[in-house]
């Protein structure tokens, strides 16, 4: 069997891959560890292997199988450094969070102490290697309840298997790897994000670690081929660093590219051997000394970033913060081994306690957060980056598809997506203050998706193409959509790409999908008022948390002067929005009415310059959508376009 030491090698690759990525180190402009995330997918293959070889081994040995004593390692390794993890960071969170933010928070500890994270993080929405998954403390636990969820069910299946099986066991394993790679590979073009997350699609990994297990347990050994020993494990090394320089967020995964790094890791395991270079290496005291401590590294680092990346401390302090997560960890481990070695009673009394002190903890601060924000609603709606677009419609009262009837016959229909929602809050009581009667299909389903059938722009057409003699507002996001790209603006207009082939695939499916859009708003306008709302200048992930310190208590009664406002450029959101601009500006007719945001933002008070903020009010709460002091500006200009309209028609 492959040495500790050598496993624990492996272990410090992995891990430091993991802390590198996340550090997102950038070197004259690139970002060489862009594919360090695949450090995770290495330790699914270590974790396959050590697991089956500790309950094979057992089963061939003995014929039986210790469930308990399976299970009390697992626990012993795994909860007490996270539970005290968790601990520490609580009075973090509670300091530099945002109430919406320290509500994800919890939610995170609670659904890790249930071995689901990996589940919360997918339905709610997070998509791993997005900027604002950077400042989430605990995102990084995902892996521990697929790790969780596979030392619950492996251990059963595999002993059915063993006593009923037996002779197909090998042939079961690899069955299921084909399956589960599979799975992934089609997982990863069609549902990315669930993919990414769950037990089904991250088997193949674990399974290939278990295969390795099974065929040195059965053939007693490993490659005794000294040439394959000598090259083998050098050309894993390799399929390894390669995955971690040349791999990125946009790839597919896991899918069949993820072989790569997983095929070097099984080289390295199978065919390592004490005369070989690389297993030499990884036996050395660093590589060795870092893979012990890897657990304890793997925790502390996620949510050190996190704060630190909260309160401004990361950028020109990463190295501090490399040193501190380091320190923590050795402390960690130093504590680890005396539970992990006949300390059990200890172990689960310092759990419980560490558990129940978490819940409590947490439970009376998610109250605390909870009764605080009925206070301040409008505080909240004009804070960026501490509520959600959740909040707003449930603020709103009024979801997709509601309807206000005042028994008149003027009526005006808001339609679009999230962007077009923030305008409900306080574009709904303008509309019933002048008696019209309001109907609502805005949400945050995008409206520029294509359908099964290929034909693009259903929801659009079905809901707008039925509307007669009513004021129809459209907005949307239009911007990312026809970019097929996130703003991203922390060093002066950065754009981040990201994968949005679900809305179309190259760029004549894009103008085939915009002249759906531009027909079926030239259709309704001989029946309609269309009232066309342009894009928001979109603000960048980084620039709510620099708004959030301006605003802070210390500042709450300093009136900020100009030179102080945070802004965006001009030049960028024009450049940026050049496309969708001239395709609005083509969408021709009488009853067309145009209201421009940026005439509010940009130009207005700084020149050249997109501002986020007055002096008094925030403008955003969040990377692109509007506040309510924020949407209540740009009502203002659509209710001028509303009287236009009446005089019109008058």
């Amino acid at each position: 069997m492959i040495s500790d030491a050598e496993i624990d090698g492996l272990r410090a690759i992995s891990v430091v891959a993991v802390i590198l990525y996340h550090a997102q180190i950038t070197i004259l402009g690139h970002q060489p560890f862009q594919g360090g995330f695949i450090g995770v997918d290495i330790f699914f293959v270590i974790s396959g292997y050590l697991i089956t070889s500790i309950i094979l081994k057992e089963l061939v040995t003995t014929g039986s199988f210790s469930f308990k004593h399976f299970y009390e390692r697992r626990i012993l390794r795994i909860l007490p450094i996270l539970l005290f993890v968790m601990l520490v960071s609580l009075p973090f969170a509670w300091m530099y969070l945002l109430p919406n933010n320290f509500v994800d928070f919890s939610k995170s500890i609670l659904y890790s102490l249930g071995f689901s994270s990996n589940f919360y993080f997918h339905y709610s929405g997070q998509e791993y290697g997005a900027e604002n998954g950077l400042l989430k403390p605990f995102l990084h636990t995902w892996t521990l309840s697929v790790e969780e969820q596979f030392y619950i069910l492996f251990p059963i299946v595999l002993l059915i298997i063993f006593k009923y099986f037996r002779k197909y066991l090998i042939q079961i394993l690899i069955l299921g790897f084909i399956l589960s790679l599979g799975l992934a590979d089609w997982g990863s073009r069609n549902h990315p994000s669930f993919n990414f997350y769950v037990l089904p699609t991250r088997g193949w990994e674990l399974l290939a670690g278990s295969i390795l297990a099974h065929f040195e347990i059965t053939k007693g050994k490993r490659s005794e081929n000294k040439m394959l020993n000598l090259v083998l494990p050098s050309i894993g090394l390799l399929l390894i660093g390669h995955s971690v320089l040349f791999f990125n967020d946009e790839m597919f995964h896991p899918s069949f590219y993820t072989l790569s790094p997983i095929i070097g890791v099984c080289l390295i395991i199978w065919f390592s051997n004490k005369d070989e270079l690389i297993t030499k290496i990884l036996s050395t005291k660093l590589f060795v000394g870092v893979g012990l401590i890897s657990y304890s590294l793997y925790l502390w680092h996620y949510p050190i970033f996190a704060f630190a990346r909260y309160i401004e401390y990361f950028e020109k302090n990463l190295i501090l913060l490399l040193l501190l997560i380091f320190s923590l960890s050795i402390i960690s481990f130093r504590y680890e081994k005396k539970f992990r070695y006949n300390q059990i009673k200890s172990g689960y009394k310092l759990i419980f306690f560490l558990t129940i002190s978490l819940i409590l903890i947490n439970l009376f601060l998610l109250n605390k957060i909870k009764s605080d924000s009925k206070k301040y609603p409008e505080f909240i709606l004009n804070n960026p980056d501490i509520t959600s677009i959740g909040r707003i419609y449930k603020l709103s009262g009024c979801w997709y598809g509601c309807k206000i009837d005042n028994n008149n016959k003027k009526s005006i229909t808001i339609i679009g997506d999230s962007h077009a929602h923030s305008l409900v809050l306080d574009l709904k009581d303008r509309i019933i203050q002048k008696n019209y009667n309001l109907t609502v299909f805005a949400a945050g389903e995008n409206l520029f998706k294509k359908t099964k059938n290929n034909n693009y722009n259903n929801l659009l057409k079905e809901k707008i193409l039925k509307i007669n003699n009513s004021i129809i507002i459209f907005s949307h996001a239009y911007t990312s959509i026809t970019e097929n790209t996130a703003f991203d603006n922390k060093e002066g207009g950065i754009i981040k790409a990201y994968d949005l082939k679900s809305f179309y695939q190259n760029e004549k499916e894009k103008e085939m999908m915009l002249k759906h859009v531009k027909s079926t708003l030239e259709k309704s306008s001989l029946k309609n008022k269309i009232i066309i709302v342009y894009p928001v200048p979109e603000v960048g992930w980084n620039v709510p948390r620099k708004i959030i310190n301006h605003f802070s208590k210390k500042n709450k009664k300093k009136k900020l002067s100009i030179s102080e406002f945070i802004t965006t450029s001009n030049q960028v959101y024009l450049s940026r929005n050049k496309f969708v601009i001239e395709y609005l500006d083509s969408i021709k007719g009488q009853n067309i009415h145009r209201v421009y945001p940026s005439k509010l933002f940009c130009n207005s008070l700084i020149k050249d310059r997109c501002i986020i903020h007055d002096s008094k009010k925030i403008y955003y709460y969040d990377d692109n959508h509007l506040s309510l002091s924020g949407s209540k500006i740009v009502n203002d200009l659509i209710m001028k376009e509303i009287e236009k309209i009446e005089l019109k028609s008058n």
